[in-house]
């Protein structure tokens, strides 16, 4: 295992990827990678009140956020991974096990690895349980010709709405008024 999953239950999305890059891997830290969009993004679409730097990355769970990639034993871009070491099984059964609202492939490779057929961006009709699964493009700096932020916005948006009603059954039925 080049990173650790980040998981828990009860999490609101899980961010999945292909593999560490070889700087990811270098860093011991997922996004290393100078020029990846994926802290910067994660801030901006409102999934971190805060603007995380790769080596914060366990921090994601403060906010209800998961991390995992599909093939867990290599590193590298898609071009340089082993198909047969993608993991499409294993993931299914994290997801099964950990039930996170949303599961959101920041790769097509992934994406496609788990689902078994091409996919474009956004939310995806099947679900792994409960969990309903979003494509979105890659932060990375390679796939900027294909870069995208509106998917993003997408989770963004549904994760904020989680957390909204989340607040609103923390806090009861309300106070009686005058």
């Amino acid at each position: 295992m080049i990173l650790p999953d980040v998981l828990a239950t009860g999490l609101h999305l899980v961010l999945c990827g292909t593999a560490p890059s070889r700087a990811s891997k270098e860093a011991q830290a997922y996004y290393a990678r100078p020029g990846n969009l994926f802290w910067p993004t994660l801030h901006r679409v409102g999934l971190t009140p805060v603007l995380l730097r790769p080596e914060a990355y366990a921090r994601v769970l403060e906010w209800g956020i998961g991390l995992t990639d599909v093939n867990k034993t290599e590193w590298g871009s898609d071009a340089e991974l082993s198909v047969d070491a993608y993991d499409a099984p294993g993931l299914r059964r994290k997801i099964e096990a950990y039930q996170p609202a949303a599961l959101a492939f920041d790769s097509k490779t992934a994406a496609k690895a788990v689902l078994g057929r091409p996919v474009g961006y956004g939310l995806q009709p099947e679900r792994i349980g409960r969990t309903r699964i979003y494509v979105l493009p890659s932060p990375s700096g390679r796939a900027r010709s294909h870069w995208d932020i509106r998917p993003w916005e997408e989770v963004g948006a549904f994760v904020r709405a989680l957390r909204g009603a989340a607040e609103s059954r923390a806090l009861g039925p309300g106070l009686p008024t005058d």
